[in-house]
């Protein structure tokens, strides 16, 4: 019997990708790997949503990637998050012809703009499957993509191909996530998308949670999932309730725009971010930074 991959239990972080005069700052990116593995997180995801990898040349994503892989040096799994796509037959042309020495799993968004139907869903993850050496984690963000992928779907492709490990879910309904939960088979890993909801939901039987907020708190973040997760509620309700106030000036105005704002406050890297997105206004990251000064305060470390 297949059994859950233990090295995507817990928190894993979607890293930002950091610039710096319209250009990939590795610097920086090298300090934010020391910073979050340090700080306890269980994996890194690179080249997600937050790593603006919309924005990235393949040039690019392929070297953020190996920096990635020399620089984590097998301290944590990394999993890459640019293998997504509106065209299957492209997507996994990309998938057999890529080098994945290094990488441990791939992050798969479901496609966008199209808004496929869940049979259309079902056979294009289906299509990535059957092409990829290495484990594949799906990826549900209807807030992205404006289509849900049911839980139905979700539980069909879980039980299709164990290349199919677990599921970013990011619908933040608990509800369908509940579902998914209890009807999935047991190797399968429900993991949050959404940090709001990310201690809800593992309570609710969920692994953990790819987080945004675990780039600028990873060691609160981490502790709170791994709080929830050895049913240790109060004392996860606790870091819970500390962070909360944060979540919503890292989403104001979109993300990655807030969190690298909060990277830049906390000395990271600047809060330079590509067009179509622009950073920060001025009000807001007043806003952001008082609240984040106050809650590593709070903190304590």
């Amino acid at each position: 019997m297949q059994t859950k991959d233990q090295r995507f239990i817990g928190t894993g972080v979607a890293i930002v990708t950091p610039f710096k005069n319209s250009e990939v700052d590795f610097t920086s990116l090298g300090n934010i790997i020391e910073y979050v593995i340090n700080g306890g997180v269980n994996y890194i995801v690179a080249l997600g949503s937050t790593g603006e990898t919309a924005t990235l040349n393949e040039e690019e994503a392929r070297a953020i990637l190996d920096f990635c892989i020399q620089k984590i040096n097998n301290r944590v799994p990394l999993v890459a998050g640019n293998f997504g796509g509106n065209d299957t037959k492209e997507l996994v042309k990309k998938v057999a012809g890529y080098n994945f020495t290094g990488i441990d799993a791939i992050l798969s968004s479901s496609p966008a703009y199209v808004k496929p139907s869940q049979e259309g869903i079902f056979r294009h993850y289906a299509a990535v499957a059957d092409t990829s050496p290495v484990p594949v984690i799906l990826y549900n963000v209807p807030g992205r993509t404006r289509s849900n992928m049911e839980w139905e779907t979700t539980v069909r492709l879980a039980e299709y191909s164990p290349v199919f490990i677990g599921i970013k879910e990011a619908s933040g309904d608990l509800i369908q996530t509940t579902r998914i939960i209890k009807n999935k088979p047991e190797h399968f890993i429900v993991t949050s998308g959404d940090d709001e909801v990310a201690l809800p939901m593992t309570a609710a039987g969920g692994d953990g949670v790819i987080s945004v907020m675990a780039n600028a708190l990873p060691k609160a973040f981490s502790q709170m999932i791994n709080f929830a997760l050895d049913q240790d509620y109060y004392a996860a309700r606790e870091l819970n309730f500390k962070t909360y106030d944060l979540h919503k000036w890292l989403y104001i105005e979109g993300n990655p725009v807030g969190i690298k704002s909060a990277m830049e406050v906390l000395g990271f890297c600047t809060n330079e971010v590509r067009l179509p997105l622009s950073p920060l206004s001025e009000a807001n990251y007043i806003k952001l930074k008082t609240e984040l000064q106050n809650i590593i305060s709070n903190l304590k470390y």
